[in-house]
């Protein structure tokens, strides 16, 4: 099989995901889900005219020349407590004690804060008004915040926790969300051994279930990590029947390359899958399995932790967020500044471990070995460096951040794919690569359009 771009990659995974299946979810347990549809408001947000703080309800024409040497006088007739509302009217020369989120009486158009204010020494219910308020001053308008039956939630965004405050101020309880899907996390090699147990000569610890599983949690499925598989066509071939029956698809490490004892892409024919491609011209990840048992779907990820770390961002991440029905899938980037030269002599692009500083210097996070784990434990985000790239120090460059997961919080932008404006107003999705390609001079991939755009065609890896 040909070494596809990423691009093309990425567009054939997208191709064969299948429709999202729906479920009602609490509104409690929503964010970080993807909404299946859009959401109206059932009520105007305020609700009612209300105070914004702690005062009094008056009519702005009678303190209108207030001020502390000459104070207005107003009798008080009432108060009304945030939930409660004053049943009479603020009429000439009265006023009513409110308190933050108090309905505003019938009759008053301001709100006096309390500090503008003392009380009378004539009579029990007089106030002394010390400033002047203009009408409307210190009222929260019903609807300035949301109007009832605009839209507060689009198909296919991923709900934030202010986005279910929002819900909830509502009044809403539950969503319709896209159902996450169940991904086994297997890992193969005689060598590795679980944490805790003893290790004989030639024994490696297993450490990349933990890594795709914490990927496979941010990206909204539910991941289900399986026993440790050793190099057998036999075993593995038994450990993927198992894993497709208790789940929706299987993402496995190790395995995939070309070697005497790489049997994940043979052993996953054997038991009825397809393999629609294998290998990515991307470094670290070129020996990557996608393929198609049924409706699951079979992510076969190289066995050296950076490169399964790698190609999870960039492949499974996506497909599994549109699993559920999200529309962006980028990345976050940042943009910063080189502090040193970066150079990619290779002829694939190259996603190097960068660090990227709250100053916005950008430096290597250290070696770049596909097995080097010190570096992806020290960076806080990913540098997409095209074939043949020479970056001087001092170079702008746009790094991928991916928020918790690389531990670096950015600016949502665009990877694998930059948003951008078109001259009719439309977004396109632009690969971030070829951007930087055309800054720095160096050949261009095709720009791939995903997410709703018009752009480069690919065929889908065809349906069992």
């Amino acid at each position: 099989m040909p070494l596809l771009e990423l691009e093309e990659a990425l567009a054939k995974i997208l191709a064969t995901i299948p429709p999202p299946r729906t479920e009602r979810v609490p509104l409690i347990e929503s964010p970080g889900r993807v909404l299946a549809g859009a959401i109206q408001s059932p009520i105007d947000l305020p609700a009612f005219d209300n105070s914004a703080m702690d005062g009094y309800a008056v009519r702005a024409i009678d303190v209108g020349s207030a001020k502390p040497e000459a104070p207005r006088r107003l009798r008080l007739i009432g108060k009304a407590a945030a939930g409660e509302r004053f049943g009479g009217e603020v009429t000439a020369g009265t006023c009513v004690r409110l308190f933050t989120g108090s309905p505003l009486p019938r009759g008053a158009d301001a709100v006096v804060m309390q500090e503008d204010t003392r009380a009378g020494i004539n009579a029990a219910d007089e106030i002394l008004v010390l400033a002047p308020v203009a009408p409307a001053e210190n009222v929260r308008r019903r609807g300035e915040d949301v109007e009832m039956g605009v839209t507060l939630a689009t198909a296919g965004e991923l709900l934030t926790v202010g986005r279910a405050g929002l819900l909830a101020a509502a009044g809403l309880t539950g969503v319709i969300a896209g159902r996450q899907p169940v991904v086994g996390v297997l890992a193969t090699g005689s060598e590795l051994k679980d944490a805790g147990q003893p290790l004989e000569p030639g024994q490696i610890y297993e450490s990349n279930r933990i890594t795709l599983a914490a990927l496979t949690r941010g990206a909204g499925a539910i991941p289900k990590v399986l026993p440790v598989v050793t190099d057998s066509l036999a075993a593995t071939r038994l450990a993927l029947s198992e894993a497709f029956d208790q789940c929706d698809a299987v993402v496995t490490s190790g395995g995939v390359s070309v070697g005497d004892l790489d049997f994940v892409r043979g052993a996953f024919e054997q038991i009825g899958g397809e393999v629609c491609f294998w290998k990515v011209a991307i470094r670290p990840g070129r020996p990557f399995v996608f393929g198609r048992y049924g409706e699951k779907l079979l992510f076969g990820l190289p066995g050296n932790p950076v490169s399964a770390f790698v190609t999870f961002l960039l492949l499974v991440r996506p497909a599994l967020l549109r699993w559920q029905g999200a529309v962006d899938l980028s990345m976050p980037m940042r943009p910063g500044v080189l502090t040193a030269p970066l150079t990619n002599p290779d002829g694939r692009r190259h996603f190097m471990r960068v660090r990227i500083h709250a100053s916005g210097k950008v430096d290597s996070a250290g070696m770049q070995g596909s097995h080097i784990l010190s570096s992806l434990a020290a960076s806080n985000g990913l540098l997409d460096l095209p074939p043949g790239a020479a970056l001087a120090a001092g170079a702008p460059v746009e790094v991928m951040c991916g928020g918790n997961v690389l531990g670096m919080k950015a600016r949502r932008g665009g990877f694998p794919f930059s948003s951008r404006i078109g001259r009719d107003g439309g977004r396109r999705l632009v690969s971030s690569a070829a951007v930087s390609a055309r800054q720095h001079g160096t050949s261009s991939p095709l720009p791939s359009i995903l997410n709703g755009g018009e752009g480069e065609e690919s065929v889908p890896c065809p349906r069992a």
